[in-house]
């Protein structure tokens, strides 16, 4: 039987859980998301789980948030359990790679991914990011201004200011 572990942490946007597996860490939830959110997530891609507290995979990312918001750290580097699939995939790992600091619009990653009518997708890829922050989804834009963000675009705009970026 697959464990996962719960781990929660303040930070300056609140209170953020970590949840990890065996594997490396596997879901970010911000302050606003509803505790079903969680449940849904563990229910459709960790079914016969059992959760504990703690786990290696999230104090390792716990620590690295601390030191991102503290502006000590600009690469993240814990290890991933990202259960994402197909498109949406290939779109959080395009995500991963922009740099601190950095953004890209919704129709750059569509263009990289060698579907360039496909931004629409790509916003479908990004907001279901499970490793929000770590995976910064925060940092892809709409041509026309901030998107969506599930964090909401008081937090969206938070993070990309902290990383020096003029919105």
């Amino acid at each position: 039987m697959e464990k996962l572990y719960r781990h929660e942490i303040g930070s300056p946007i609140g209170k953020l859980t970590l949840l990890s597996s065996d594997k490396g860490l596997c879901r970010v939830m911000f302050p606003n998301e509803k505790a079903s959110m969680l449940t849904w997530f563990i229910d459709r891609h960790f079914p016969k789980a059992t959760i504990e507290a703690g786990g290696e995979f999230n104090f390792k990312a716990a620590a690295e948030l601390e030191a991102y918001f503290a502006g000590k750290l600009t690469k993240f580097t814990v290890k991933l359990d990202l259960r994402s699939a197909g498109f949406y995939r290939q779109v959080q790992l395009e995500v991963n790679s922009i740099p601190f600091g950095k953004t890209k619009t919704y129709g750059e990653i569509a263009r990289i991914l060698g579907k360039p009518k496909a931004s629409r997708a790509v916003g479908g890829g990004n907001g279901s990011n499970p490793i929000p922050i770590i995976i910064p989804c925060h940092r892809v834009l709409s041509t026309t201004g901030l998107g969506g963000f599930g964090g909401g675009l008081p937090t969206k705009k938070w993070l990309l200011e902290h990383e020096g970026v003029e919105v």
